[in-house]
């Protein structure tokens, strides 16, 4: 089984937030080199988003992320937030780890919800009601904005929790991404059980083949 590619704009029907109950998914932790992808799906209630300040996740300063969390999982109609852990990863390859925190995602809230609105361009095979994929939805569709939220949160403070059981990467600043920081601890140390076997840094450090750091220019 496969999943669907659709242009942004495929609707079997019209996605109106204002009449129907709709579900905004988005994921956070596709690019890291470790830890989790966690996707996140949100409802609002049809008519007027009762959150201001919504945007983006990767637009706001982390402590305007973490009052927006609380805002959005008390007033929000429904939420569910599903974490893809790395053994996932590896098996499934990110792609198909992420349409599978979609899916599941959307189940979570599949009882209160009519539709779903996913950002980016792909909509996952075998959803439970009908949905659209919106390139930049993130930055225009406020239940996606707020599910960039929970993902986003969810997904920072794993991370953080990781640095206590291997405070040598620096999970706590760069959350697992691929920053010169990370790259010189996998030098150093190796991989840990959080990193991604699949990615290529992380089996180019199991097989001693990442390159030196390159000095920083004068």
């Amino acid at each position: 089984m496969t999943d669907v590619l659709l242009p942004a704009a495929f609707t079997a029907f019209a996605i109106d937030s204002k009449i129907h109950r709709v579900a905004g998914i988005d994921e956070a932790g596709r690019g890291p080199l470790a830890g989790p992808v966690v996707v996140a799906a949100v409802v609002f209630a049809p008519g007027r988003t009762p959150i201001n300040g919504l945007a983006d996740s990767k637009q706001l300063q982390a402590e305007r992320r973490a009052e927006l969390f609380e805002r959005i999982v008390e007033r929000a109609l429904a939420f569910h937030v599903v974490s893809i852990d790395v053994e996932q990863i590896d098996r499934l390859n990110i792609y198909h780890a992420t349409m599978l925190g979609m899916r599941l995602a959307l189940e979570g809230v599949a009882h209160a919800c009519e539709a779903a609105r996913i950002d980016g361009n792909v909509v996952p095979r075998g959803l439970s009601c009908h949905a659209e994929a919106i390139v930049g939805g993130d930055a225009s569709d406020r239940a996606i904005m707020a599910a960039s939220i929970l993902a986003k949160v969810t997904r920072d403070r794993y991370m953080v929790g990781l640095h206590a059981q291997w405070p040598q990467y620096g999970f706590d600043e760069h959350k697992g991404y691929s920053t010169p920081q990370h790259l010189a601890a996998l030098r150093t140390h190796g991989p840990c059980p959080q990193h991604r076997r699949s990615f290529t840094p992380v089996r180019d450090a199991l097989q001693g083949n990442l390159l030196p750091l390159e000095p920083e220019p004068a």
